[in-house]
């Protein structure tokens, strides 16, 4: 199989929302949850600018005090990581940076 670009898929509001409510169910009780993170376009953009990168692969990792992190790396279309050009982490991290509640972040 080989990456052609399309993968994934647009999903509705109600359909975001049911998979990250279900997120916040499965570890509710935990104080410091992670609920989601932010990078900037302009870092994005360094990642999908690169040769061969037909699109972005997400690894979940932890810090050494424990607190989840994303980290996001270029792929091209054989499905290999670019790991030898740009990779992202120091994302902004909701909590707290989320914004006004809606409904992927909260449970109104």
């Amino acid at each position: 199989m080989s990456f052609n670009g399309n993968e994934g898929g647009v999903i509705t509001l109600a359909q975001g929302a049911k998979l990250t409510a279900n997120y916040r169910k499965a570890h509710a009780g935990n104080p410091n949850l992670i609920l989601g993170s932010f990078m900037g376009i302009n870092n994005i953009s360094k990642i999908l600018e690169q040769h061969g990168c037909v699109g972005i692969r997400t690894y979940y990792g932890l810090t050494d005090n424990g607190t989840k992190q994303t980290v996001l790396v270029g792929v091209d279309a054989d499905e290999n990581d670019l790991y030898n050009g740009i990779i992202l982490d120091l994302s902004h991290l909701c909590p707290p940076s989320c914004g006004v509640q809606n409904p992927l972040n909260s449970s109104i």
